[in-house]
């Protein structure tokens, strides 16, 4: 009798920087299982910056930022309160300073969301390494949560055509458009609304597809890194809520 020689298992090609983003939306176990080959990520994150700074660019000129402070304000009656007891002058003057800020960090989103990035890649690089005993780089972990944010790119695309075609009047930055639940929840109960905020449909693709990063790059079970990204998310919906009712 002949025994059968074994087969060697077939390696996935190397992928392209662009082909990893298509397949983030198509095939994504194909990009993060190449994050094993490559940590690279600055593409994402070059796409990011661009639709992110398109959007603010449409906001600033066809809603401008003084109706997305307006917006705002209607969120927050107590600061809006406190502007009112203010002088004429004293209020134009505090406005222009809040449009200002906006401005700033509207522009300035892509550095941001770099640092944003770098901080969740670090959290969940001590996670995986040092709980469940992984042997991840930090840049494999940027590169995870670069493309999972790949879906944030949809969101801004949105907003942009809504903001074009003549809506988006209620446009804030904190939530652009109608893809959560916030409009089940009354805005004055700040825990609440940023709570029904955060539980948003592209918030949860890119959790899911950090999970799904993270369960190609290490050896450990697609449901155990699932629940490591969901836990982190949800101490830090928590977290942001409890400052929102604090401060607001």
């Amino acid at each position: 009798m002949s025994s059968a020689s074994p087969v060697a298992p077939v390696e996935q090609p190397p992928l392209s920087q662009a082909e990893r983003v298509v397949d983030t939306f198509i095939a994504p176990s194909k990009t993060f299982s190449d994050v094993r080959r490559s940590a690279s990520w600055w593409m994402p994150w070059i796409l990011l910056a661009i639709a992110s700074v398109a959007m603010v660019m449409v906001v600033d000129k066809k809603l401008g930022m003084e109706k997305v402070v307006e917006n705002q304000m209607a969120l927050s009656p107590k600061q809006a309160e406190k502007l009112d007891q203010l002088s004429p002058d004293q209020r134009a003057a505090q406005i222009q300073t809040i449009v200002k800020v906006n401005r700033i960090i509207g522009y300035a989103y892509p550095v941001l969301l770099l640092i944003i990035i770098a901080i969740m890649a670090g959290v969940l690089l001590g996670t995986f390494n040092l709980g469940l005993g992984q042997r991840l780089t930090f840049n494999q972990c940027m590169a995870i949560s670069m493309y999972a944010s790949l879906p944030g790119i949809i969101k801004a695309l949105i907003a942009i055509l809504a903001i074009s075609v003549g809506g988006g009047e209620a446009f804030t930055f904190q939530n652009p458009i109608a893809s959560n639940l916030s409009a089940l929840v009354d805005p004055s109960s700040h825990f609440l609304y940023s709570i029904a905020t955060s539980l948003d449909v592209f918030t949860i693709w890119a959790i899911v597809l950090t999970g799904l990063g993270y369960a190609c790059v290490t050896k450990l079970k697609r449901g155990t890194c699932m629940a490591v990204v969901f836990g982190w998310w949800a101490v830090v919906v928590l977290g942001g809520a409890g400052i929102a009712a604090l401060f607001a």
